[in-house]
């Protein structure tokens, strides 16, 4: 098997579980899950969708900058959110973090999220 790297940055949430900020294999770097937790405080981002998903977009961009790339690397994006009818804030948001062209993605709704958050993040970025 191929040598794994493990990823941490103290500028994106610590990990709450048996998992890494992200691991990487190669070129290929996994990004886990990502909640809207401030990474100063470990409190959740505010309680309205709109600041979730920015900090969101936020930790997931210190963890790709800690690997050595960026939001703009990641080719898959798999988004779990509470209510899909937030799917055209979440276009909204990452229009501002990620330009064309822009990777694969899902948008799924789930029932419950950890911490009692409106969404998180997980995905593939490719150095």
């Amino acid at each position: 098997m191929a040598e794994k790297t493990i990823i941490h940055t103290d500028k994106a949430p610590a990990a709450i579980g048996t998992y890494s900020q992200a691991v990487k294999v190669g070129d290929t770097v996994y990004l886990s899950g990502q909640i809207p937790l401030d990474p100063a405080t470990m409190e959740k981002a505010g309680e309205d969708f709109d600041s979730q998903v920015v900090q969101v977009f936020e930790n997931l961009k210190a963890v790709c900058e800690a690997a050595g790339g960026s939001l703009q690397d990641i080719v898959k994006l798999n988004i779990f959110m509470l209510d899909l009818s937030n799917f055209a804030k979440v276009n909204e948001v990452m229009g501002q973090y990620i330009q064309a062209p822009y990777p694969a993605r899902a948008a799924i709704g789930v029932k419950e999220l950890p911490k009692g958050v409106l969404v998180e993040m997980d995905g593939v970025m490719v150095l």
